[in-house]
């Protein structure tokens, strides 16, 4: 074991999960990415269930925890300024294992924390790999190669690599007919511990305190159109999505736009492989099974998903852990990803029918019976999540 090698692709989670876990057992690990740095900003997200065992298991917990946010109120107003709902967040997850916070923080934990044996590369991609018996041969884009006996990549929803290695997208990306936005701004809203949500037919503005008089954007649109988005057109769509939105919303838009702020626009998407690997490469996280935001669980099942296969190499050569590791995890990620299409609608809904229809539940019912609901669908995607996935050693 001490003397087999992995190039991962990918410094987000579930590269540089699997780097901590194969670093610790003795893996001489090679991690690439693209950009210059650990990438800043990005959507807030919530560790439960399998993700936050994994965490625990990592032993990262009291370094997560002070940086989790304490949500006490979410307050949901239609585009008129109507409060719809007012959800006391702390309520609905009394009990639970969950922390709520932003993904960049989730990277910079996992970074710090990495073996002093893993050699991270940034600016650097995997420009080929050629799969051998034995070993692949990988080629970098600065013209280095490496032998590796394992290849993982990491590379987020729309990787490269899966194209020409494993499947291309046309047969394995599947849009959910909606878009979403993130980017930070100064802090004008004053929401203290609270977030708010402006919502309309099709389309969700919400905004999350973060430290230091910054708030975290997201928007999520019904969308016909799918596929990447130009850096030059992302401010444009997003005026165009929010054209009929609350005034707040098109004031924050602005605002953010003036302060220079860096937006990320994508497609709701799930991947759906009929296999994570091809002879010794392996899709990771939302490479091989992108679960989308609605999830809940993207964070935490890449963590899950890396800690299983560190234990399935521990015991097995590596055609038998990458089948095991697949056998293991792929029931909870096909739940969640049904449960990713089903959410969809009820979190944006698309007509003005459906929307009146959930306000209308939202305004009338009680509010423990919302409460319920609430702790329903998280614990739901918790239950989704486990199974298999919840032995991850």
């Amino acid at each position: 074991m001490s003397s087999s090698s992995v190039v991962i692709s990918g410094a987000g989670v579930a590269g540089l999960a699997a780097a901590w876990w194969l670093g610790r057992a003795g893996w001489h690990v090679t991690l690439v990415e693209r950009a210059t740095d650990l990438r800043s900003g990005g959507y807030m997200m919530s560790l439960s269930g399998p993700g936050h065992t994994a965490a625990a298991r990592m032993g990262l917990l009291a370094k997560l925890e002070p940086r989790a946010y304490h949500v006490h109120e979410n307050v949901y107003r239609d585009r008129n300024g109507r409060e719809v709902m007012r959800l006391h967040f702390q309520e609905f997850i009394e009990g639970l294992d969950y922390l709520v916070m932003r993904r960049t923080d989730l990277i910079e934990v996992l970074r710090a924390d990495l073996p002093g044996q893993v050699e991270l590369r940034y600016g650097t991609t995997i420009r080929d790999v050629t799969d051998g018996a034995d070993q692949a041969r990988v080629t970098f884009s600065d013209g280095t190669t490496a032998t590796a006996d394992l290849v993982l990549l990491a590379d987020g929803m729309r990787s490269a690599l899966r194209e020409r290695l494993i499947a291309p997208a046309s047969q394995c990306l599947k849009p959910l007919g909606y878009r979403f936005a993130v980017y930070e701004l100064t802090d004008r809203l004053g929401l203290g511990a609270d977030f708010v949500s402006y919502t309309e037919p099709g389309h969700i503005a919400e905004y999350y305190t973060l430290a230091e008089g910054r708030v975290a954007a997201l928007h999520v649109w019904h969308s016909s159109a799918a596929g990447p988005v130009a850096a030059a057109d992302r401010w444009g769509l997003l005026e165009e999505v929010c054209a009929r939105s609350n005034p707040a919303v098109r004031t924050q838009l602005t605002a953010a736009r003036s302060e220079g702020a860096v937006v990320l626009v994508d497609d709701l998407a799930l991947v759906e492989l009929q296999r994570w690997s091809k002879g010794r490469v392996l899709a990771l996280g939302d490479a091989a099974h992108c679960l989308t935001l609605i999830s809940g669980q993207g964070a935490g099942m890449a963590l899950t998903s890396a800690a299983i296969l560190a234990d399935a190499l521990s015991r097995a050569p590596i055609p038998q852990a990458l089948a095991e590791h697949e056998a293991r995890l792929r029931p909870s990620i096909l739940r969640l990803q049904d449960r990713s299409r089903k959410m969809a609608g009820v979190f944006v809904p698309r007509s003005p029918v459906a929307f009146e229809l959930r306000n209308f539940f939202m305004r009338h019912v009680p509010r423990k019976w919302v409460g319920r609901y609430f702790i329903n669908a998280v614990t739901a995607e918790i239950l989704a999540a486990q199974g298999p996935a919840a032995k991850v050693g």
